[in-house]
């Protein structure tokens, strides 16, 4: 039997791929959980379709997915231009801003999604939220240069409050190192926050390299129920 999470994952993965991915686009590939069945489906549509996609990944396991799916395999140096991403997110709040490196992959996650013409997310309807921080309790991601994680943590604390804290590896010793050989730090952050000014404030500190706050960035959200039905939000433009 689906685990329910997993069959809003599967459902919203098949309809962002459905209605956005077409032939003889670059495509870039998220990471995370979710972005397995996205993958899935691209391969399967490829396969009877012969989409002649280019692939761009996003982190190592992306990196593997696409190539053990037999899809093809692109970089940005060889295709700066994306078409479509498509991304998980660890929650998205009413005005589509995301949280996102809970898998911690950031970094590679904000490039790709930044060079495409169209972002789209594709969750579980645990992860849509009206308020950041309601369902998510992590944190904010921080990826940080290893020599600087401690003043970055104390300069962050005096600016922000809350609570930042280097994230732990939980089957090596020491800290988690992302595909780029970073550090990360998750900042714990209470109530409502304007998150425009948190990331200034974060992306201005020495030491930090990119955040995990992903603002005005996607074009829209999928989020998939365990009955299988799909609710699709856009941003609101305010008048």
């Amino acid at each position: 039997m689906t685990d329910p999470a997993e069959a809003g994952k599967i459902a919203a993965a098949n309809r962002a791929v459905d209605e956005n991915v077409k032939a003889g686009q670059v495509v870039g590939i998220g990471s995370g959980s979710t972005i397995l069945f996205a993958v899935r489906r691209i391969a399967e549509r490829n396969r009877k379709e012969n989409l002649d996609l280019i692939c761009i990944p996003t982190s190592f396991q992306s990196r593997q997915l696409i190539q053990d799916y037999d899809l093809t395999l692109g970089s940005l140096e060889t295709s700066p231009e994306i078409d479509v991403a498509i991304d998980g997110a660890d929650e998205v709040d009413d005005d589509m801003n995301l949280i996102k490196g809970g898998g911690g992959c950031l970094m590679q996650e904000k490039i790709i999604a930044s060079c495409s013409r169209s972002f789209f997310v594709i969750a579980d309807t645990r992860k849509n939220s009206r308020v950041l921080g309601t369902t998510w309790k992590k944190g904010i991601p921080i990826e940080v240069l290893p020599m600087a994680y401690r003043p970055v943590q104390l300069k962050i604390n005096q600016l922000l409050g809350g609570n930042a804290v280097l994230r732990m590896a939980s089957r090596k010793a020491g800290p988690v190192i992302t595909d780029n050989g970073n550090f990360l730090i998750d900042w714990e952050f209470e109530g409502v926050q304007d998150w425009v000014a948190v990331d200034r404030i974060l992306q201005n500190v020495p030491g930090v390299i990119e955040t995990g706050l992903f603002l005005n960035m996607a074009t829209a959200s999928y989020f998939g129920s365990p009955n299988g039905d799909v609710i699709v939000r856009t941003k609101k433009f305010k008048a």
